[in-house]
């Protein structure tokens, strides 16, 4: 069976309550009805009824598969606040996160911080940046994370590798040009959601122009460094590098360039890319070449599960990246 089949129905199992706070866009609000009429979730949209309703109406949408919560509703609005002056993660208090209210997706992730919702996923007319900075303003970060990234799985077509036409990524939408340090945390966070979603064991390439010691200079310096960092902090994940991508996923290449024992040279299930330059030209070049799907991306290190997703995104990924963040949601 397909993986993605089995996160499908891993889904179907177990729908979670997602709030889309890009109710207007006609794509969301496709993928977001697909996905709820095929069990993957229970669809929550924030905005204007009328007008979701209007243009439900006018995609030919059933509206009743949504529950709606109306942003012009002030007594809601106010039991929202009031619940929410007890998240322990709250920087907005008051007349400060009233005026944010005003904004469909701060008012998502006050729903998700007060578990009203499982998820939540936007990002198809925001950038990635405001979904961020709202994350780490309402939901706040787990204590143990200093990085906020995000990782993704792409759907190759004629890809042959150690997991069939599924590739693992991160981070190529979150982190600029992360150090050593940082690098290493996103390949711990990319392993445990990739290990929890998939039920892959992780093997995780981080990638350069060199393989090994082919070649030299600071940029594969860092990416040697987190290695290291990485080794250190989880011995339990197969985490190697640096190595180009090719030695990374491909057997032939790897048996020519890597002498020593490997668990992951040729055999990279998960890859991590350098700094989000390399990170968002690589994806792109896969979807645009391959016509790769790419699931992502899933921002990870928040208290609450939040996705964000490529502006460019067909519905068809819309819905694969929507049933990975049920799943994620739920696990």
């Amino acid at each position: 069976m397909d993986i993605l089949e089995r996160v499908y129905q891993r889904a179907q199992r177990q729908p979670a309550r997602m709030v889309f706070p890009e109710a207007y866009d006609e794509k969301i609000l496709q993928a977001a009805y697909q996905a709820g009429k095929k069990g993957y979730i229970k669809p929550v949209l924030v905005g204007c009824p009328q007008k979701i309703k209007a243009l439900c109406q006018e995609l030919q949408l059933d509206s009743q598969v949504f529950t709606i919560y109306d942003v012009e509703d002030d007594e809601l609005k106010e039991s929202l606040l009031s619940a929410y002056a007890n998240y322990p993660y709250a920087i907005f208090k008051g007349k400060s996160l009233k005026r944010r209210l005003a904004d469909p997706l701060y008012y998502a992730l006050v729903l998700t911080a007060l578990d009203k919702v499982d998820a939540a996923f936007a990002g198809i007319s925001q950038p990635t940046g405001d979904i961020i900075l709202a994350g780490q303003s309402i939901v706040g970060l787990k204590k143990e994370i200093a990085t906020v990234s995000s990782c993704g799985i792409m759907q190759i077509p004629g890809f042959k590798g150690s997991e069939g036409d599924l590739l693992a990524f991160g981070d190529a939408a979150v982190c600029q040009n992360p150090d050593a340090a940082e690098l290493a945390s996103i390949a711990i966070a990319t392993c445990e959601t990739v290990r929890s979603l998939l039920d892959w064991e992780p093997r995780c390439a981080l990638l350069s122009y060199s393989s090994l010691g082919s070649g030299s200079g600071e940029l594969a310096d860092k990416v040697v460094e987190a290695v290291r960092i990485a080794n250190e902090q989880r011995p339990d994940l197969a985490i190697e590098g640096e190595f180009q991508l090719d030695t990374a996923i491909n057997p032939s290449s790897a048996a020519k360039k890597v002498s020593q024992s490997s668990k992951v040279a040729g055999r990279a299930n998960v890859i991590i890319f350098p700094d989000l330059n390399a990170g968002n030209i690589g994806v792109k070049l896969v979807q645009q070449f391959a016509q790769a799907d790419a699931y992502g991306p899933m921002i990870t290190g928040m208290n609450k599960v939040i996705s964000d997703c490529s502006r460019s995104a067909p519905v068809s990924e819309l819905v694969g990246n929507i049933a990975l963040t049920a799943v994620r949601a739920m696990c």
